[in-house]
């Protein structure tokens, strides 16, 4: 039996991929039109709850990192849930300044009725994605690495 999501949850994460590939500082302040009030949050560095944590934890990513943003390539839609596969596109702002940086990750995201999101965890390979890059621990990551794999 194949299932069809009803279209308001398709145009719910229609809605929320947009505004994540479009996201600007300025638009932080209006997380809480895609966030439940009480929506919570996990990636590999974060778990929170609400959404002024929320909104911190991307107000920090655009004072962190140079030009921050993501690029949905894919995603699956199942009732009130879905994943999304994304590019997070960057440049650090104290080395490799000119280099882009591009960490591939997905998103669970479960949705209420009123198509906000309620659960937003994250998944990608912090080693991988993000430590091998950096200079002194990623030669160690690289090693360790290589030492593990032999």
């Amino acid at each position: 039996m194949s299932y069809s999501p009803c279209p308001s949850t398709e145009e719910a994460v229609t809605r929320i991929i947009v505004f994540f590939e479009q996201l600007t500082p300025g638009d932080v302040a209006a997380i809480d039109r895609f966030y439940a009030p009480q929506a919570r949050f996990k990636d590999p560095f974060n778990e929170v709850q609400g959404v002024a944590p929320i909104q911190q934890i991307f107000s920090h990513m655009f004072v962190a990192l140079h030009e921050p943003r993501f690029v949905v390539t894919g995603r699956v839609v199942q009732g009130a849930q879905c994943f999304l596969t994304w590019d997070f596109v960057f440049r650090f702002r104290n080395f490799q300044q000119g280099r882009t940086q591009t960490v591939r990750g997905v998103s669970h995201l479960v949705l209420d009725a009123q198509g906000l999101i309620t659960l937003h965890r994250d998944y990608w390979d912090a080693a991988e994605e993000l430590y091998e890059k950096l200079p002194v621990v990623g030669w160690l990551m690289r090693w360790l690495k290589k030492r593990a794999s032999s």
